[in-house]
């Protein structure tokens, strides 16, 4: 006889992600009818993007910690993410990838679509990363500030005080967040709000690279995190692609869905 049909454990991790896809998409349907583009639009694309970004967060995480995770484990463990595991940097690449041709299928405006979804990744990201706290990844550098944390003993810190980079990195995504929904009231181009968040998310995970502690290598002798390097790539990118689109005004012609 068996009473139980399943047993189901639910990680905060994925609950917080969940939120923070739905807060994301939520507001950029919000914002994107000030923009004239149709809810349809956004939600259809959102879909599209988080596929896109499950899928390179993931990769680009199983790529970088292959030695240290899987490499002695079996194959299906690359695709368990429910405690974790998963790269923003990747996400957002597999994102713009995945949102690249959605637009290009459907015809529609890359670079108004860009600035409707840009402050809704920082808000995303800002839920994502209390997961991360949860789940006890991306962990900071040990340190006796007042407001260091410890995780339990088994954990990789072994119950080390350590800089909460978690909350760190949460609270500038929030506020990140609240200057780009504002910034896109008063946007002069199209792609001026996207450019303002690869060079504003840039800066602001190069600085909390520097309290994190999860890294198995370093470069430059030891004084630059994998992540710094990928962030100087994207605050150049974020600055190219400002000037670039700078001298563009916005189309203002509404985006509504094709009919089939």
């Amino acid at each position: 006889m068996h009473k139980v049909a399943f047993e189901i454990t639910i990680h905060w991790y994925g609950i917080l992600v969940v939120v923070g896809c739905l807060a994301g998409l939520w507001t950029a349907t919000r914002r994107g009818l000030s923009a004239g583009v149709h809810g349809e639009i956004v939600a259809d694309l959102g879909m599209w993007l988080i596929l896109g970004a499950m899928f390179g967060a993931r990769f680009l995480y199983v790529v970088s910690y292959w030695q240290e995770e899987f490499a002695s484990k079996p194959l299906w463990e690359v695709v368990r993410i429910r405690q974790g595991g998963l790269v923003f940097y990747g996400g957002l690449i597999g994102a713009a990838l995945s949102g690249l041709a959605y637009v290009r299928i459907k015809r529609l405006p890359f670079w108004k679509l860009a600035d409707v979804l840009a402050p809704s990744i920082a808000l995303g990201h800002f839920f994502g990363r209390f997961g991360c706290l949860m789940t006890g990844c991306c962990y900071g550098r040990p340190t006796h500030l007042p407001w260091a944390i410890s995780f339990p003993e088994d954990h990789w810190t072994a119950g080390a005080l350590v800089h909460p980079t978690q909350i760190y990195e949460a609270l500038l995504n929030l506020a990140l967040y609240a200057a780009l929904a504002w910034w896109f009231r008063r946007r002069k181009f199209d792609g001026q709000i996207f450019a303002a968040y690869l060079v504003g998310y840039a800066l602001l995970r190069f600085v909390v690279d520097f309290f994190r502690g999860d890294y198995p290598t370093h470069y430059l002798g030891g004084l630059v995190t994998p992540g710094q390097l990928v962030s100087l790539g994207v605050l150049a990118a974020g600055l190219i692609l400002y000037r670039a689109r700078r001298h563009r005004a916005p189309s203002g012609v509404p985006v509504k869905p094709r009919s089939a």
